[in-house]
Protein backbone atom coordinates (compact mmCIF):
# COMPACT_ATOMS: atom_id res chain seq x y z
CA UNK A 1 0.00 0.00 0.00
CA UNK A 2 2.81 2.49 1.07
CA UNK A 3 4.48 1.65 -2.25
CA UNK A 4 1.66 2.26 -4.35
CA UNK A 5 0.81 5.58 -2.81
CA UNK A 6 5.30 6.31 -3.11
CA UNK A 7 4.73 5.30 -6.48
CA UNK A 8 1.49 7.34 -7.78
CA UNK A 9 3.37 10.46 -6.26
CA UNK A 10 6.55 9.60 -8.02
CA UNK A 11 4.42 9.40 -11.50
CA UNK A 12 3.06 12.78 -10.36
CA UNK A 13 5.92 14.84 -10.00
CA UNK A 14 7.10 13.57 -13.59
CA UNK A 15 4.00 15.00 -14.77
CA UNK A 16 4.67 17.97 -13.05
CA UNK A 17 8.00 18.43 -14.65
CA UNK A 18 8.31 20.58 -17.97
CA UNK A 19 10.15 19.21 -20.06
CA UNK A 20 8.17 15.81 -19.72
CA UNK A 21 5.85 17.76 -22.51
CA UNK A 22 6.65 15.66 -25.75
CA UNK A 23 7.30 19.33 -27.55
CA UNK A 24 9.70 20.34 -25.50
CA UNK A 25 11.29 17.29 -25.03
CA UNK A 26 11.75 17.24 -28.70
CA UNK A 27 13.29 20.49 -28.50
CA UNK A 28 16.02 19.60 -26.11
CA UNK A 29 16.85 16.40 -28.06
CA UNK A 30 16.88 18.46 -31.83
CA UNK A 31 19.65 20.93 -29.97
CA UNK A 32 21.19 18.09 -28.43
CA UNK A 33 21.72 16.17 -31.58
CA UNK A 34 22.28 18.70 -33.84
CA UNK A 35 22.44 22.17 -32.14
CA UNK A 36 19.20 23.66 -33.44
CA UNK A 37 15.96 25.08 -32.19
CA UNK A 38 12.38 26.73 -33.70
CA UNK A 39 12.05 30.31 -32.23
CA UNK A 40 8.52 32.08 -32.12
CA UNK A 41 7.82 35.87 -31.87
CA UNK A 42 5.17 38.12 -33.41
CA UNK A 43 4.35 34.92 -35.79
CA UNK A 44 7.38 34.26 -37.30
CA UNK A 45 8.90 30.81 -36.45
CA UNK A 46 12.79 30.58 -37.12
CA UNK A 47 14.88 27.59 -37.76
CA UNK A 48 17.89 28.95 -35.76
CA UNK A 49 20.87 26.48 -36.40
CA UNK A 50 24.57 26.37 -34.85
CA UNK A 51 27.52 25.86 -36.46
CA UNK A 52 30.39 25.02 -33.87
CA UNK A 53 33.61 23.40 -33.45
CA UNK A 54 34.96 21.29 -36.13
CA UNK A 55 32.78 20.27 -38.81
CA UNK A 56 32.71 16.65 -38.84
CA UNK A 57 33.28 14.82 -42.54
CA UNK A 58 32.47 11.26 -43.15
CA UNK A 59 35.20 10.47 -40.21
CA UNK A 60 34.38 10.40 -37.02
CA UNK A 61 36.15 12.90 -34.58
CA UNK A 62 37.13 12.28 -31.05
CA UNK A 63 34.16 12.04 -28.44
CA UNK A 64 36.21 14.62 -26.20
CA UNK A 65 35.90 16.92 -29.39
CA UNK A 66 33.26 19.65 -29.95
CA UNK A 67 31.60 18.61 -33.53
CA UNK A 68 29.07 19.58 -36.08
CA UNK A 69 27.75 16.63 -38.00
CA UNK A 70 26.64 17.66 -41.69
CA UNK A 71 24.64 14.20 -41.42
CA UNK A 72 22.36 15.78 -38.64
CA UNK A 73 22.20 19.18 -40.48
CA UNK A 74 21.58 18.12 -44.53
CA UNK A 75 18.26 16.81 -43.70
CA UNK A 76 17.68 19.55 -41.06
CA UNK A 77 18.15 22.35 -43.80
CA UNK A 78 16.08 20.32 -46.11
CA UNK A 79 13.03 19.95 -43.83
CA UNK A 80 13.38 23.61 -42.98
CA UNK A 81 12.77 24.68 -46.61
CA UNK A 82 10.02 22.69 -47.12
CA UNK A 83 7.93 23.58 -43.76
CA UNK A 84 5.20 26.06 -44.31
CA UNK A 85 5.42 26.75 -40.71
CA UNK A 86 8.91 28.08 -40.46
CA UNK A 87 9.53 31.98 -42.30
CA UNK A 88 13.70 31.90 -42.14
CA UNK A 89 17.13 30.52 -40.59
CA UNK A 90 19.61 31.84 -38.58
CA UNK A 91 23.38 30.79 -38.60
CA UNK A 92 25.25 31.13 -35.44
CA UNK A 93 28.74 30.46 -36.16
CA UNK A 94 31.49 29.62 -34.38
CA UNK A 95 34.17 26.74 -35.99
CA UNK A 96 37.32 26.44 -36.26
CA UNK A 97 36.55 24.55 -40.02
CA UNK A 98 36.74 20.97 -40.89
CA UNK A 99 36.10 18.81 -43.43
CA UNK A 100 36.18 20.44 -46.89
CA UNK A 101 33.26 18.36 -48.66
CA UNK A 102 31.47 18.82 -45.78
CA UNK A 103 31.38 22.00 -45.24
CA UNK A 104 31.18 22.93 -49.35
CA UNK A 105 28.22 20.71 -49.14
CA UNK A 106 26.19 22.37 -46.41
CA UNK A 107 27.45 25.78 -47.78
CA UNK A 108 25.54 24.53 -51.09
CA UNK A 109 22.52 23.96 -49.65
CA UNK A 110 21.84 26.96 -47.41
CA UNK A 111 22.75 29.21 -50.67
CA UNK A 112 19.97 27.39 -52.77
CA UNK A 113 17.18 27.83 -49.98
CA UNK A 114 14.48 30.31 -51.33
CA UNK A 115 13.93 31.46 -47.55
CA UNK A 116 15.59 34.19 -46.06
CA UNK A 117 18.92 32.85 -44.70
CA UNK A 118 21.49 35.46 -42.30
CA UNK A 119 24.46 34.36 -40.60
CA UNK A 120 25.95 35.69 -37.42
CA UNK A 121 29.71 35.05 -37.07
CA UNK A 122 30.46 34.96 -32.93
CA UNK A 123 33.91 34.02 -31.75
CA UNK A 124 35.56 32.41 -35.06
CA UNK A 125 34.04 31.52 -38.42
CA UNK A 126 37.38 30.03 -39.58
CA UNK A 127 38.26 27.49 -42.63
CA UNK A 128 35.62 25.95 -44.30
CA UNK A 129 33.61 27.88 -41.94
CA UNK A 130 34.15 31.29 -44.23
CA UNK A 131 32.16 29.33 -47.39
CA UNK A 132 29.46 28.87 -44.72
CA UNK A 133 29.38 32.21 -43.35
CA UNK A 134 28.83 33.70 -46.75
CA UNK A 135 26.32 31.19 -48.01
CA UNK A 136 23.03 32.84 -46.01
CA UNK A 137 21.59 36.05 -47.86
CA UNK A 138 23.09 38.50 -45.38
CA UNK A 139 25.79 38.32 -43.31
CA UNK A 140 26.89 39.58 -39.91
CA UNK A 141 29.92 39.49 -37.57
CA UNK A 142 30.64 40.74 -33.90
CA UNK A 143 33.29 42.61 -33.53
CA UNK A 144 35.59 40.66 -31.69
CA UNK A 145 35.29 37.27 -33.74
CA UNK A 146 37.99 36.63 -35.90
CA UNK A 147 37.92 34.66 -39.70
CA UNK A 148 41.04 32.62 -40.82
CA UNK A 149 41.72 32.50 -44.12
CA UNK A 150 44.17 29.56 -45.33
CA UNK A 151 45.24 27.02 -48.18
CA UNK A 152 43.39 23.65 -47.93
CA UNK A 153 45.35 21.37 -46.09
CA UNK A 154 44.98 17.71 -45.63
CA UNK A 155 46.71 15.32 -42.72
CA UNK A 156 48.32 11.90 -43.39
CA UNK A 157 50.56 10.64 -46.67
CA UNK A 158 50.62 12.76 -49.55
CA UNK A 159 52.19 11.49 -52.79
CA UNK A 160 54.62 14.30 -54.03
CA UNK A 161 53.55 14.49 -57.50
CA UNK A 162 52.46 16.88 -59.72
CA UNK A 163 48.77 14.99 -59.72
CA UNK A 164 48.06 16.01 -55.67
CA UNK A 165 49.19 19.94 -56.06
CA UNK A 166 46.82 19.76 -59.30
CA UNK A 167 43.85 18.38 -56.66
CA UNK A 168 44.56 20.82 -53.87
CA UNK A 169 44.68 23.48 -56.33
CA UNK A 170 41.28 22.44 -57.93
CA UNK A 171 39.76 22.30 -54.19
CA UNK A 172 40.98 25.26 -53.74
CA UNK A 173 39.63 27.08 -56.53
CA UNK A 174 36.03 25.52 -55.31
CA UNK A 175 35.97 27.65 -52.17
CA UNK A 176 36.93 30.18 -53.99
CA UNK A 177 34.76 30.24 -56.67
CA UNK A 178 32.04 29.81 -53.64
CA UNK A 179 32.81 32.33 -51.59
CA UNK A 180 33.48 35.25 -54.52
CA UNK A 181 29.82 34.10 -55.91
CA UNK A 182 28.14 34.83 -52.21
CA UNK A 183 30.22 37.71 -50.95
CA UNK A 184 32.22 40.99 -52.25
CA UNK A 185 35.63 40.34 -52.44
CA UNK A 186 37.04 39.79 -55.28
CA UNK A 187 39.07 36.23 -56.62
CA UNK A 188 42.16 37.75 -56.73
CA UNK A 189 41.81 39.37 -53.01
CA UNK A 190 40.97 36.22 -51.63
CA UNK A 191 43.82 33.93 -53.34
CA UNK A 192 46.20 36.86 -52.09
CA UNK A 193 44.67 36.90 -48.39
CA UNK A 194 45.01 32.87 -48.67
CA UNK A 195 48.42 33.07 -49.65
CA UNK A 196 49.99 35.89 -46.93
CA UNK A 197 53.64 34.86 -45.66
CA UNK A 198 53.70 37.42 -42.88
CA UNK A 199 50.26 37.02 -41.06
CA UNK A 200 50.54 33.56 -39.36
CA UNK A 201 53.96 32.54 -37.82
CA UNK A 202 53.55 28.73 -38.70
CA UNK A 203 51.30 29.21 -41.49
CA UNK A 204 49.84 30.82 -44.69
CA UNK A 205 47.09 32.54 -44.90
CA UNK A 206 44.94 35.72 -43.10
CA UNK A 207 43.48 36.69 -40.06
CA UNK A 208 40.57 39.24 -40.53
CA UNK A 209 38.77 40.74 -37.52
CA UNK A 210 35.08 41.78 -37.14
CA UNK A 211 35.74 45.16 -39.31
CA UNK A 212 38.73 43.84 -41.35
CA UNK A 213 35.62 41.09 -42.72
CA UNK A 214 33.55 43.94 -43.58
CA UNK A 215 36.38 46.02 -45.08
CA UNK A 216 37.45 43.39 -47.27
CA UNK A 217 33.83 42.61 -48.56
CA UNK A 218 33.74 39.10 -47.06
CA UNK A 219 30.90 39.61 -44.59
CA UNK A 220 28.29 42.33 -45.15
CA UNK A 221 27.92 44.29 -41.79
CA UNK A 222 29.25 44.26 -38.29
CA UNK A 223 26.48 43.55 -35.54
CA UNK A 224 25.53 40.96 -33.45
CA UNK A 225 22.14 38.90 -32.27
CA UNK A 226 19.80 42.12 -32.32
CA UNK A 227 20.78 43.11 -35.63
CA UNK A 228 21.06 39.97 -37.17
CA UNK A 229 17.43 38.97 -35.88
CA UNK A 230 16.29 42.76 -37.06
CA UNK A 231 17.69 41.99 -40.87
CA UNK A 232 15.79 38.31 -40.75
CA UNK A 233 12.48 39.42 -39.41
CA UNK A 234 12.30 42.24 -42.35
CA UNK A 235 13.53 39.90 -44.63
CA UNK A 236 10.93 37.72 -43.90
CA UNK A 237 8.14 40.90 -43.65
CA UNK A 238 9.62 41.42 -47.44
CA UNK A 239 8.62 38.59 -48.86
CA UNK A 240 5.48 38.02 -47.54
CA UNK A 241 4.23 41.09 -48.98
CA UNK A 242 5.66 40.56 -52.08
CA UNK A 243 3.93 37.22 -52.18
CA UNK A 244 0.20 38.58 -51.10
Amino acid sequence: MNFKNEHQNEETEQKDIPYRDDSIAAALQNIVHSGAVITRSDGINLQVLTVIGQIEGHGLLPDNQKTTKYEHLIPLLAATEESDAIHGLLILLNTVGGDVEAGLALSELIASMHKPTVSLVLGGGHSIGVPLAVSARRSFIVPSATMTLHPVRTNGLVVGAPQSFLYFERIQERIIRFVTEHSGISADRMRALLLRTDEIATDMGSILDGEDAVNEKLIDEVGGLKEALSCLHSMINSDCQKRS
